[in-house]
């Protein structure tokens, strides 16, 4: 059983995180006096731990386990998909294996290519992009996924981690999962300003912090040679008309449903990685390559023969 106290403690830590970046916001309003500017910050403390209550962990802190391989039937070599990032690249609120992230997207690629597709997830609930370097270096040497998905950002907005340090750990992460023969798609940081039990105005700067690192993870991403889906513009409109059908109980991580137009919404990015498909709808951005870059192989070709499960 984990330290409720302890708990509180640390989500209050991450959620006054975010607002002690604020003091600039407060003193841009210097005109009103240094006391509206006090005021300004002790609002923001405030809704801030209001939130904490209100989310809470009704969810916990595990994601279901759902590796395995999905669509034997339809024969042949599985493709080898890898999932990294935190907890919506986990799957936390999903209710079964078979609503999350990982798995939907395992099981539409699958069914667009007709082919197994093995999944392996390594993603963690709470971890910040830093974590992510981790996660990679945790599966066997040998491992060689097809496609790679990394989903990541959230924390690093209410823990404050400085944008240029979580842009070029991404890099870096990209750069190693090439280097493993991976293509890869990069889901950029969701829309703060979704989550309802944050109020104004913690929500627009939740919001705007939120798009400021989406905006650097997709500039970063583009150079390395990584797919990437703006999932505010792809997905970020269901979960402010619909919340309560696309958030899971705590109103903050997706539900079932979430995850499922999540996934529909990656899948097009996740079968170009692969080579599948040239076209890409509205909020996907195909990476700035040279031409002399190496594509990713193809899925199941004699030179992935040695890929590990």
């Amino acid at each position: 059983m984990r330290n409720v106290s302890s708990t509180k403690t640390s989500e209050e830590a991450r959620w006054l995180g975010m607002v002690a970046a604020t003091a600039g916001v407060a003193g841009a309003i210097g005109v009103v006096g240094a006391a509206a500017g006090a005021g300004f910050v002790t609002l923001l403390k405030r809704q801030a731990a209001h939130a904490r209550d209100v989310i809470g962990k009704p969810l916990g802190e595990e994601a279901i386990d759902a590796d395995k391989v999905y669509k034997k039937t339809f024969g042949g070599t599985p493709v080898e998909l890898l999932i990294l990032g935190d907890s919506i690249a986990a799957g936390l609120g999903a209710e079964t294996r078979s609503g999350t992230l990982g798995a939907r997207l395992a099981k539409g690629t699958a069914k667009a290519l007709q082919r197994p597709v093995r999944l392996r997830t390594a993603a963690v609930v709470g971890a910040e992009t830093s974590m992510v370097p981790a996660q990679l270096e945790s599966l066997p040497a040998s491992y060689r996924p097809d496609v790679a998905v990394v989903i990541v950002g959230g924390n690093d907005v209410t823990h404050r981690v400085p944008q240029k340090d979580s842009t070029r750990v991404l890099g870096e992460v990209i750069d190693a999962l090439r280097e493993r023969g991976a293509g890869v798609v990069v889901g950029t940081c969701p829309d703060v300003g979704a989550v309802r039990p944050l109020p104004q105005p913690l929500r627009s700067l939740g919001r705007r912090i939120a798009k400021q690192l989406a905006d650097g993870q997709r500039e970063i991403a583009l150079a390395k040679g990584a797919h990437v889906v703006s999932l505010s513009d792809v997905v970020g409109p269901f979960f402010i008309t619909n919340p309560d059908e696309m958030f899971a109980i705590d109103h903050f991580h997706p539900s079932a449903m979430g995850y499922k137009r999540t996934a529909k919404a990656m899948l097009p990015s996740v079968l170009a990685a692969l080579g599948q498909v040239q076209q890409v709808p509205f909020g996907h951005h195909l990476p700035e390559l040279p031409p002399e870059a190496e594509k990713p192989p193809t899925p199941g070709d004699p030179d992935n023969s040695d890929r590990q499960p």
